[in-house]
């Protein structure tokens, strides 16, 4: 099977070494919403039933990897699961991310936050450099963590360390990250996709039916711990957002302040 150019806002270039790069162009800041999650999930899908890749780039136009959804500007973003208490429409396309049998390297120039931290995190490595920074700020606009971040973001950098970016919020630097583990690579901004790339192609030269059962068997049923891991993530968040907290965290970092919370 053929992969396509383009799959809404994301471009597909296949390169030389069964290379896909997969890239965002929704630069500068690469926000996502539930469709740009679909859209890659179908690619990825895709990817998997094609020949000619065996290992997949994920890459952003512009200054930042992901910022996440855009708080500041969409409605929308904020209430994609409003009328469901039990399930996010956006974490079940997320779900299918996990489902990809290809090997996925993340190139993170610039900002991963957020959501955009959980679709780093997804993927099997991640290359850094010092312009990287990542933040789980979820606890800053009054929610608790998505993207299956509670299992995933542990599993790589360990319990403590997680609760430290979960609980604080803090942005860490990409310098940091990489120390932590949090990245596999750490490289100069200018060189981040071209790294990926070269890590990828490492990959892709192997048997590829031993990398995929290989890679099974390093991850057991991730995608199964990872859609209950967003079922609970996402009751918690349906109800976190009916708040005054949720409401005043949203207005506080859309006007680059520190929070008011009242516990209520």
């Amino acid at each position: 099977m053929s992969v396509k150019n383009q799959y809404g806002d994301i471009k597909v270039t296949v390169v030389e070494g069964y290379v896909a790069q997969c890239e965002l162009q929704r630069g500068p800041n690469n926000f996502f919403d539930q469709q740009l999650i679909s859209d890659l999930a179908d690619c990825f899908a895709d990817i998997d039933k094609s020949l000619d890749v065996r290992a997949i780039v994920l890459c952003s136009e512009g200054k930042h990897f992901c910022a996440g959804n855009n708080f500041s500007e969409s409605t929308h973003a904020l209430t994609q699961s409003e009328n469901t208490s039990t399930s996010n429409p956006l974490y079940t396309e997320a779900v299918r991310l996990f489902d990809c049998e290809t090997p996925v390297v993340a190139a993170v120039q610039g900002a991963a936050i957020g959501g955009g931290l959980g679709l780093a995190v997804m993927a099997d490595f991640r290359v850094l450099c010092p312009e990287s920074r990542m933040s789980a700020n979820f606890v800053k606009i009054g929610i608790t963590p998505g993207f299956g971040l509670t299992h995933t973001l542990p599993r790589i950098i360990g319990l403590q360390k997680a609760n430290f970016m979960l609980l604080t919020g803090r942005r860490i630097s990409g310098t940091q990250a990489f120390e932590w583990g949090l990245g596999d690579v750490f490289t100069d901004t200018e060189d981040v996709r071209t790294a990926a790339t070269t890590l990828a192609r490492e990959i892709a030269g192997n048997a590829p039916l031993a990398v995929v059962s290989l890679r099974e068997q390093m991850r057991p049923g991730l995608a199964a711990t990872v859609k209950a891991t967003t079922d609970i993530e996402g009751a918690d968040q349906h109800k976190l957002k009916q708040t005054n907290d949720h409401k005043e965290g949203v207005t506080a970092v859309a006007e680059r302040r520190p929070g008011n919370f009242t516990a209520s």
